[in-house]
């Protein structure tokens, strides 16, 4: 009798489980009531060009796709897909939670556009997962993250792609640090939510959270913070009155800077300025 044993390394250099999270997956097919625009998630999107023509509008340049060709997109990267009306655009995609792909130095890390050699594999999966969504037996959501992580290893087996270690928190430390970097250069300006998360290219709910998760502060209340801190340079060293100091710190009112100071400083503009003339 032969026996043959096998046992699991040690190393499990490819293991995503517990990181990776499918969240979703869908199929869709070009109309003429599709009016796409550019968004973002912040998670990975995977679609696979079932059959059709197109392209991946991807920050701001145009990608061609076509049927076979498989599109990754890391989170919190702006894009949206364009048909050709004569051959309408056909995919499935999916989006995974906790993970991004390496994609090995190329397009800045933001997605890689794949001509899809085991079309057969990677189709098959996906239309499991969607088979499976749409069915709901028992257990289903089990098989379609197993799915899931059986197509994410077969890509790093047979590209270049990988999940480099704490993928998100490295994205989201360096968007974080851009939009950080964007209010100190900007803080005197009516800065808003929205507008420092187009600056990093992320969903406004997900700055707030990993800015918080990454500073100790939300990004609104840093801006605050640098304008106070401002302020009270100014109020010590200039003249300027308090209406200028709150115009030209970007304050909707002298109250309004007043009540802030006031909140932060334990104590208000003026009193703040008196007591740096007695020093």
């Amino acid at each position: 009798m032969s026996r043959y044993y096998y046992s699991l390394s040690k190393d499990h250099s490819f293991t995503i489980r517990g990181t990776a999270k499918l969240l979703n997956a869908a199929s869709s097919r070009y109309g003429g009531d599709w009016h796409s625009v550019p968004h973002t998630h912040n998670h990975l999107e995977l679609f696979f060009i079932v059959g059709g023509k197109g392209q991946f509008l991807i920050g701001d340049q145009l990608h061609p796709v076509d049927a076979n060709h498989l599109v990754i997109i890391n989170p919190n990267v702006t894009h949206t897909e364009v048909s050709l009306n004569a051959l309408p655009l056909e995919y499935i995609v999916i989006g995974i939670e906790g993970i991004e792909l390496d994609t090995g130095g190329t397009s800045d890390g933001q997605f890689s556009i794949l001509d899809q050699y085991e079309s057969a594999e990677v189709s098959g999966c996906l239309r499991n997962i969607l088979r499976e969504m749409e069915q709901k037996n028992r257990g289903y959501e089990d098989v379609c993250q197993a799915y899931m992580e059986i197509l994410i290893i077969r890509l790093m087996r047979t590209t270049a792609l990988a999940v480099p270690a704490f993928p998100q928190a490295a994205s989201s430390n360096r968007q974080c640090a851009a939009v950080r970097r964007y209010i100190d250069l900007h803080f005197k300006e009516p800065l808003t939510l929205e507008q420092l998360a187009e600056e990093g290219h992320m969903n406004k709910f997900y700055l707030s959270h990993a800015f918080k998760r990454e500073y100790g502060i939300s990004p609104i209340n840093y801006m605050i913070s640098r304008r106070i801190e401002e302020s009270k340079y100014l109020l010590a060293e200039t003249d300027l009155s308090m209406s200028q100091i709150a115009q030209l710190l970007g304050f909707s009112s002298l109250s309004y800077f007043s009540q802030v100071f006031r909140r932060t400083q334990e104590i208000s503009p003026k009193e703040y300025r008196n007591s740096q003339k007695s020093v």
